[in-house]
Order: structure tokens, then C-alpha cells, then sequence
């Protein structure tokens, strides 16, 4: 609602000495008059068309949607019987939640659920520093526990945290399940192997697969999915893993005036994570009244054009020997998307796919060659990587087969100038099928 800075505005409007702080004073008055919660009765979303969503989304080519259930600020988005403080029963007056997965399913994509219900310990512990509505007994069921975030959450909170997930669980029956930060505090850990055990014990009763997402250590690798936040890996790791990003570089959330990333950074960044085994969940932040902001819209109508014609490098894809090439340095870890790398021609990512017609390898060009020959080194003869003979060479988006020839240095490769806007050319290289061992006959094998 307060559309300003990011998402984490509930929090540092209490915090004094913080842009918000002094925001929120200036624009609404003091927080003992105005609080957090007086923004729930102008948050309507009178516009909202969950079916409009599920339908952008299908056509941004997205697999699954990961809408959240409740965020830090604590107020969820899902029918809960734990809390009054929810979209059924204030503001929207409607499972917000519940109703965009219904759209979802009949839109044939994955449900998910992500939880952020953890942080609510310390989130709103700034308001109970001075004279602010967190104080007042009336809205402690909002606003607390609002603890420091130096003490280790009490079985209060954990109980009821495994309680509210294992609600969304049973209600909404999410196939992702996402957990942010904080989860990783080492009090949670016997709640978290709990959780788990429910989950998947669930999730077998449904006869559904599911996942469930995490940070830094929360879970045990193998027992869950790994997730890196705004991040990259800079290696092929043998685990499938998660980059959760979003289209703005300012805010999850929709706020005034967004450093949008463009739809070639987005293509980039979703090439790069599937050359390395991994997934991308990608946020996008709407408005109070339930629209999608229109620059969001058509970022992700540009991603979808994007896959229409290369989505069979992505889709259905696994590593290949090695994730790319190039000169261009792609930093590692978290939260490094603030500055994005500039790509040149010679920036190359793999993917390879097996089916029927056979086994190939694409080769996502993140620029176009300034005179219309890609030159992919790991493709030539010299390299050693290409295990079989090439067969046929295509550039996706172009009809026949594309002109090429393999020398000691590179796989050359003549390719048009923007076959999409978005990315550079997309080359597939079909590989002769592997010739089958010699036959020996012998009653001893």
C-alpha cells in the first residue's frame, strides 16, 4: 500500500532514523495514530482477476506459481482460522490466495505456497521503542511477538509457525513449498524436521510430488531444495537448485519508481540457472488494487515470446559437460543481481536434451555476433567436448539447416542478426547417434 522503497516498509516505518520512518510521518502522521494496520481497509483489490494472472503467467511460459500465503508483516493472504488479521476476512475480503491457486490449477501450472511467517518474531520490534500502535494490547495478535532479534524465538511462536504452515499444507495442498530466511536460527530445527516429515508424509498420501525450498542451512542437503536469493552459482553443481529473483532491482514489492532489470537481463539470468541444473522463481510485485503493474506485464510477455521460439533450450533440458563459455566474469552467491553483467557474443550457455529424434546440445548465444558468424569454441573439433560427430546444425526460429562448419578452434555457425530481441541466437546441434558396441557372442558372456 505505502508503495515506497520495498517490501520491508512495515518494518522500517517503526524504526526511527529510516527513510520510511520519516516518510510515513510526513505523509500519514505520527504511528501511534497511523499504524501498519491502517493501510488493511484502502488495500481492496477491486481489480483483481486471478484467472487474468494465471493466464499472463501461462504465457510468460512459467511451470509454477508460488503466490505468498503470509509474509513478515503477518498478515496472511489465505482463509486462516488461525488469525482475523487476513485477506478473507479485511481488506480484499476474499481468499486472495486460495482463489489465484484455483486459477492456477485450471491453467495446468504447478500450486505452490511461500511462507515468510518466520521473521514476524523481531519484524514489528522497532514499534515498541517509542510511542506506536505495536504497543497497544488491542493489535498484539497483529503486531507481535515483536521480539529482539537477538533472542531465540520461544516454543510459542515455533508451535504456531508449525502450525500455520501445516494449515496451508492441509487447506491449499502446495507442490512447492517456500521458505525464506531465519528458518536456518538453530531453534527451529527439530520444528523444521517436523514440518518436514508431515509434508512429505502428506504429499505421498495425495500421491503428489512435492518440494520444498530453502536458505543458506535450514535443511540437510538432499532433504529439500536449495534456493540462492537474487543469486548465481559460479559452477555446475550436481544438485538440482533454486535462483529466486525478481524483475525489479528495487523491491519485491510494488513501490514508485522500480529499477526494472530489461527482459534480456531476465533471459540471461533464467539461460545462466538452467545451464547450471537450476530452476528460476521469478517475482513480480502487484498493486493494492490487484493489477500487475504494466511494466511488469510486459516483461513477462517478453520472456514468454522468448520461450515460444527457444523454449526447447530450457524445457525438459539437463547440464551439458560444461555450463559455458566466455569472457564475461558471472559473480557467485547472494544478492549479486544489483549490478548485472554485460554480455558480448562470445558468452555461450549449454543445455542438452535427448528424445526421440535424438541427442543435441544448444548453445544460447547472450549476444549477437557483430558479423553474423557465432563461433562456439567448446563445439570445435580441438576442444575434445563433443563426444560424436555433429549431424545437422539449426538456429532456432530459422527454417532449415543453418550454415556451419566445425574447425580445430570453434563450431562457426552463420547466423541472422536478432533472431529474438531478447538474446542473442540460439544454435542446436543434433550429435550422430553413438554406434553400438561390437557383438560377442559366448556361452560364458
Amino acid at each position: 500500500m505505502p508503495a515506497f522503497r520495498n517490501e520491508w516498509y512495515s518494518r522500517d516505518m517503526y524504526r526511527e532514523g529510516t527513510p520510511e520512518f520519516e516518510h510515513h510521518v510526513a505523509t500519514y502522521g505520527p504511528q501511534s495514530g497511523f499504524g501498519y494496520k491502517d493501510f488493511i481497509p484502502s488495500f481492496t483489490m477491486e481489480r483483481f482477476d486471478p484467472h487474468a494472472w494465471a493466464a499472463l503467467f501461462r504465457r510468460a511460459g512459467a511451470q509454477f506459481v508460488v503466490p505468498v500465503a503470509e509474509h513478515h508483516d503477518g498478515f496472511a493472504m489465505y482463509d486462516t482460522d488461525r488469525s482475523r488479521w487476513s485477506a478473507a476476512r479485511m481488506g480484499p475480503e476474499r481468499d486472495v490466495f486460495g482463489d489465484l491457486l484455483g486459477a492456477v490449477d485450471d491453467a495446468f501450472m504447478v500450486r505452490g505456497a511461500s511462507s515468510h511467517r518466520a521473521e514476524h518474531w523481531f519484524f514489528m520490534n522497532g514499534g515498541t521503542r517509542f510511542d506506536s500502535d505495536v504497543l497497544d494490547p488491542r493489535f498484539i495478535d497483529f503486531y507481535g511477538p515483536a521480539q529482539r532479534e537477538e533472542t531465540a524465538p520461544n516454543e510459542r511462536h515455533l508451535e504456531d509457525w508449525l502450525l500455520r504452515t501445516v494449515e496451508v499444507i492441509d487447506k491449499y495442498r502446495p507442490q512447492v513449498l517456500w521458505f525464506d530466511w531465519w528458518i536456518e536460527q538453530p531453534a527451529f530445527e527439530p520444528w523444521l524436521r517436523t514440518l518436514a516429515a508431515y509434508y512429505y508424509d502428506r504429499a505421498a498420501e495425495w500421491g503428489r510430488e512435492v518440494v520444498i525450498n530453502y536458505k543458506w542451512q535450514a535443511f540437510a542437503e538432499g532433504s529439500a531444495v536449495y534456493d540462492i536469493e537474487r543469486g548465481a552459482m559460479g559452477a555446475t553443481p550436481p544438485f538440482v537448485w533454486q535462483n529466486d529473483t525478481a524483475v525489479s532491482k528495487t523491491a519485491w514489492c510494488w513501490v514508485e519508481g522500480h529499477d526494472y532489470k530489461t527482459a534480456r537481463d531476465l533471459v540471461a539470468e533464467l539461460v545462466d540457472v538452467v545451464a547450471k541444473n537450476g530452476v528460476l522463481l521469478l517475482n513480480i510485485g502487484p498493486k493494492p488494487d490487484g493489477t500487475i503493474p504494466e511494466p511488469e506485464q510486459q516483461l513477462l510477455e517478453d520472456i514468454g515470446r522468448w520461450l515460444v521460439v527457444n523454449g526447447e533450450a530450457i524445457y525438459g533440458t539437463r547440464p551439458w559437460t560444461v555450463s559455458g563459455e566466455g569472457p564475461t566474469h558471472v559473480q557467485a552467491g547472494s544478492f549479486v543481481d544489483a549490478d548485472l553483467p554485460v554480455y558480448v557474443a562470445e558468452d555461450v550457455r549449454f543445455t542438452r536434451r535427448t528424445d526421440v529424434t535424438g541427442e543435441y546440445v544448444h548453445a544460447v548465444l547472450l549476444a549477437d555476433p557483430a558479423d553474423g558468424t557465432a563461433r562456439i569454441r567448446s563445439f570445435g573439433s580441438g576442444a575434445g567436448l563433443l563426444t560424436r560427430p555433429i549431424r545437422s546444425v539449426q538456429v532456432l526460429g530459422v527454417d532449415g539447416e543453418a550454415a556451419w562448419t566445425q574447425t580445430v578452434e570453434a563450431l562457426e555457425v552463420e547466423v541472422p542478426r536478432s533472431t529474438s530481441p531478447h538474446s542473442g541466437p540460439v544454435v542446436k546441434v543434433w550429435l550422430e547417434p553413438e554406434t553400438p558396441p561390437e557383438r560377442t557372442d559366448s556361452l560364458h558372456g
